[in-house]
């Protein structure tokens, strides 16, 4: 007898193992730097330590034949708002295009700092060579003449002062401040504080056509020209003392105010005006379109002053900029600055003897939002802790630890044995 076969019990399928992530990329040992480099560099470009125009420190620069002295500027997140960057890339196959089923490496950079690259004129560093040491003018020389009698100038300074490349570039900026004579087949030069002075006023100009950064713009020249508001007092003296009659002598002053009700009428009056007559509120001060432009100058002198120039140079730049020479006068930005310095004076003045409740001055304004913004940083990070704790963290903190020991009370030293 023939009988069927039962069909064999289907297996159950084997469970697909779950796909593992691949690792986080290696954090770096020690902190690693991000530059950014312009695109357009030639391979000549290097990385070179150069003294700093104003304190003669070596410091790093980019220099490209090319494209000339470059500087780095530190763009970070700030400290109350901590970020880090991420590097990766894709490796390529064979065939030139890139392999996507193959992992990505890469690494973490815990600081995430980038230091861009950018261009800084070559005249601020040929400043301290081509002026003299003292106060006399100098002789008329040759630019080769004059870097080759620099002899403790650095390995880098001299690859970039002596660049076949770059020679041009360096004769240019040297004219741009020295006074040249053509003497036979050379070109011969001597130092001109005055048309250095003629330089920095043009960069200057061209800086506040262009518009100053928002920081510059906010700090030096929108907080230097507000003026300070005076404080009014809208009270009738008259008023005060009437009241204080009233309470002294309440019956003579009825019959006094029924037998001369204009003078109430008066009295009234002036004290709903909005300023009395003792005080008259003093009319502000006008900023015209020159004085803002002549600050914003003024603001861009003295940010290269403070970057790329030494002390000496700056002192003299200073007195031509204060001599009856000077291509630009910066006299009525001066007298709108000492009147509104003025102005602050006077209400500070006021506000101190005349309001005796307010005991705090401009400072103490100034300490009281430096107090707000820290109350504020901390408030953002006891936020961002709370947002980062996890639910079990949350519930063990509402748990009534009355009466409990502390764990460190298990930790502590037994008492000695008493000996029987």
């Amino acid at each position: 007898m023939r009988t069927r076969s039962t069909a064999p019990a289907a297996q159950p399928a084997p469970e697909s193992e779950p796909e593992q992530l691949p690792p986080p990329p290696p954090t770096a040992e020690r902190p690693s730097k991000t530059f950014i480099l312009p695109s357009a560099a030639t391979d000549d470009a290097r990385l070179v330590r150069l003294p700093n125009p104003r304190t003669g420190e070596l410091t790093r620069y980019f220099f490209c034949p090319k494209l000339g002295i470059h500087e780095f500027t530190a763009v970070a997140a700030p400290s109350h708002a901590p970020r880090s960057i991420l590097f990766s890339h894709k490796p390529e196959n064979s065939t030139g295009g890139k392999d996507n089923g193959a992992p990505a490496s890469g690494s973490i950079s815990k600081a995430a700092q980038l230091l861009v690259a950018t261009p800084v004129d070559a005249m601020f560093f040929m400043i301290p060579i081509l002026s003299p040491p003292g106060t006399s003018k100098g002789l008329f020389q040759p630019l080769d003449d004059i870097l080759d009698s620099q002899d403790e100038l650095p390995k880098h300074m001299r690859h970039v002062l002596f660049n076949q490349t770059f020679e041009s570039t360096l004769q240019a900026r040297a004219e741009a401040v020295c006074d040249s004579v053509e003497a036979g087949d050379q070109k011969m030069f001597r130092f001109n504080e005055t048309k250095l002075l003629g330089e920095l006023i043009a960069k200057a100009e061209r800086m506040a056509a262009q518009g100053l950064p928002k920081s510059l713009e906010e700090r030096f020249v929108r907080q230097a020209l507000a003026t300070p508001l005076m404080a009014v007092k809208r009270e009738n003296p008259t008023t005060k003392e009437a009241s204080s009659e009233n309470k002294e002598n309440e019956g003579e002053e009825d019959s006094e105010a029924k037998e001369t009700p204009s003078t109430t009428t008066n009295s009234n009056s002036v004290s709903d005006g909005s300023t009395p007559a003792t005080e008259p509120l003093p009319e502000e001060p006008t900023t015209s379109a020159n004085v803002t432009h002549l600050l914003r100058i003024s603001t861009a002198l003295a940010f290269m002053k403070e970057s790329y120039l030494s002390t000496a140079i700056c002192a003299r730049i200073d007195e031509l900029l204060a001599s009856p020479d000077s291509p630009i006068d910066f006299k009525p930005l001066n007298d709108h600055l000492k009147h509104i310095a003025d102005l602050r004076a006077e209400a500070l003045a006021s506000r101190s003897l005349g309001d005796f409740s307010r005991k705090r001055n401009a400072e103490d304004d100034d300490a009281a939002e430096v107090r707000a913004e820290k109350k504020r940083r901390k408030e953002e990070e006891e936020k961002k802790k709370k947002a980062g704790e996890s639910r079990g963290v949350k519930d063990l903190k509402k748990v009534n630890t009355t009466g409990m020991k502390k764990m460190s009370d298990f930790f502590t030293k037994a008492a000695p044995k008493k000996k029987s």
